[in-house]
């Protein structure tokens, strides 16, 4: 075959084109359409972008091509879509030699990587699903790092709504757990991650900038001022000291701590919901680079300033003034770190959490202030009490009503939140360790509140000498089980006892964690679910194939189970772009099924 024919195909005579209209070749994975309208040819993807109906069915009226099962238009010459929902369908070269009519069969960009970042692009700026899942799949297929479209995604997501949302935090959370994943989860997790910020900014005000102060305050007191301006609901003043102490190079364990903080102004914020936005902020900066603090961290103050705080809750002061007592156990705390500084190696963990799931609040914050004394630093105190919040969920009783899980989420993923800042600020001087290690007095006040729900406790898989045998042992088979049982609805307890029971024979913790990943994925999950599993992943990441790690994972199955299965409209979306991006013929392959 001569260098001019090799990548085209012959398509037919121009001839039989004029006489039929139409004509279907098959090319490389896609069959393609070849029509003949005015004197002119023109070869597009048979398949409609959309759901894969073939266009040969469609019509043709002055140059527009009209597919006829959703009605979905295209420019006859281009391929461009007149309806933004359905995407542009792919257009090949042709040629006319002799009166024959050759087609370049072959599909490709220039610039596969840049290509498919536009196409994100585009699906971000209208909340577009199919398209968002295309570019995503395209972007993978052209070896586009992870952190690149989580870059892409978040700098949208910052830019383009007026403050942090869910779909940030659902972005990052998935965007952690990436390492973790196979190529399949990997593509939905981002797939997943993407559209719910496309969601988030659909219809919204872009970010306002703002812009640093024209002097270089010292930290501490860039660290007071933001304090300050919380208390006081002044998100300008805020926002303007938050850009100014990054412009002077504070690094992220300062600015950490500045916002914690300054979080902490109110106890336990809209739930918990305003310090896990804080922290999801500063593991996007991680992901992304921290070149774009200036971009990201801003956009949590809104939040954090005008977060509801848990002190004007009735049930925070009344029978017993919660706030008190942590107000009083904060001035105290210079005197107990100074106490507790010279003893090392504590490592009491379990024993303390239980005792932060008591039903005394005084003996509680008694329990946090011996820890103290005896050694414990502060990210001591939030792994102990992350892990109380976790047996509140694996131990929630199922009398409870439905919405109660969010209840003990709430604490769960609050206190995972306040972990980790706090070993991102590491070790500090005594007076800076005050403001930090209020979170940790709101968050063991936060659980407390919430000891009805383990009234009457579920068991825990393999408590008390309970065997297992009952279940199969093989590892697939295991994970089948557990896919399962959140294909149908409650099934709490059996999902339970499937992931203790993969984790006491010793399999794989990496392929479990990827398996609960899969069962989320496939669900339209709520924005919840999305934190609770991330949260218990980095939780049992502390803790490993222990008794406590155990029961880490047994929660987030738990809580998974108790809110599956849904539609699966989402998966049904990634599913269709990844057989088109494949070049699959969705309608012929669904005809021949049936």
């Amino acid at each position: 075959m001569d260098a001019l024919s090799r990548d085209f195909v012959l398509a037919g005579s121009l001839e039989e084109l004029t006489a039929k209209g139409r004509l279907v070749l098959h090319g490389d994975h896609r069959p393609i359409l070849v029509i003949y309208d005015h004197g002119r040819v023109f070869a597009l993807d048979n398949r409609c972008p959309h759901m894969g109906f073939p266009l040969e069915r469609g019509s043709v009226e002055d140059g527009i091509l009209t597919c006829h099962w959703h009605h979905a238009r295209f420019d006859l010459e281009s391929g461009c879509t007149f309806d933004l929902w359905a995407d542009d369908v792919p257009i090949f070269p042709v040629e006319l030699r002799n009166g024959e009519i050759w087609v370049k069969a072959t599909l490709g960009h220039a610039d596969p990587a840049a290509h498919w970042r536009q196409r994100l692009a585009d699906g971000l700026a209208h909340d577009l699903g199919l398209v968002i899942a295309k570019a995503v799949h395209g972007q993978l297929a052209a070896n586009v790092p992870f952190a690149d479209i989580v870059r892409q995604v978040a700098l949208f997501g910052a830019q383009n709504r007026d403050g942090w949302g869910v779909g940030l935090t659902i972005l990052t959370a998935l965007a952690n757990l990436l390492p973790l994943l196979p190529e399949e989860e990997a593509y939905l997790a981002l797939f997943h991650g993407a559209r719910r910020v496309a969601a988030d900014c659909d219809g919204e005000a872009p970010r306002r900038e703002r812009a640093p102060l024209g002097s270089v305050p010292d930290p501490a007191t860039l660290k007071r001022w933001l304090q300050r301006w919380t208390k006081v609901r002044h998100r300008e003043a805020a926002e303007r000291t938050l850009l100014t102490a990054i412009a002077a190079g504070l690094s992220p364990a300062v600015l950490a701590n500045a916002l914690l903080a300054a979080a902490t102004e109110r106890a336990f914020a809209d739930n918990g919901h305003s310090l896990d936005f804080i922290n999801k902020a500063f593991e996007c900066l991680d992901l992304i680079g921290w070149e774009h603090a200036a971009a990201v961290l801003p956009t949590v103050v809104g939040q954090m300033v005008a977060a509801r705080g848990a002190e004007e809750s009735t049930a925070w002061r009344q029978p017993v003034d919660l706030i008190a007592l942590c107000e009083q156990a904060s001035s105290e705390l210079p005197e107990l770190f100074a106490a507790g500084c010279s003893a090392h190696g504590w490592s009491d963990h379990v024993a303390l959490a239980q005792e932060l799931l008591g039903d005394d609040p005084v003996r509680i914050i008694d329990a946090l202030k011996a820890a103290i004394r005896a050694g414990a630093a502060p990210a001591d105190l939030s792994r102990s009490l992350a892990y109380g919040a976790a047996l509140r969920v694996a131990r929630f009783g199922n009398a409870n009503e439905h919405a109660d899980w969010e209840t003990a989420h709430h604490v769960f993923t609050y206190v995972n939140a306040l972990h980790q800042m706090l070993k991102r600020i590491g070790p500090a001087h005594t007076d800076e360790h005050v403001t930090a290690v209020r979170g940790v007095l709101h968050g063991a006040m936060a659980l407390y509140l919430t000891r009805y729900l383990n009234v009457p406790p579920s068991r825990i898989p393999g408590e008390g000498g309970e065997r297992l045998d009952d279940l199969p042992a093989d590892v697939m088979t295991i994970h089948a089980a557990l896919l399962d049982a959140f294909d149908r609805q409650q099934q709490v307890d059996l999902a339970a006892r499937l992931v203790a029971r993969h984790l006491t024979l010793g399999h794989s913790r990496q392929e479990l964690i990827a398996t609960l990943t899969r069962a989320l994925l496939r669900e339209d999950a709520g924005f919840h679910a999305y934190q609770m599993l991330e949260a218990g992943v980095r939780q049992f990441t502390e803790w490993g194939n222990t008794d406590a790690g155990r029961h880490i994972l047994i929660a987030v199955a738990r809580y998974l189970a108790a809110h599956s299965p849904t539609e699966r409209a989402a998966l049904q979306t990634a599913d269709i772009a990844r057989r088109l991006m494949r070049g699959g013929e969705l309608h012929q392959e669904e005809g021949a099924s049936s």
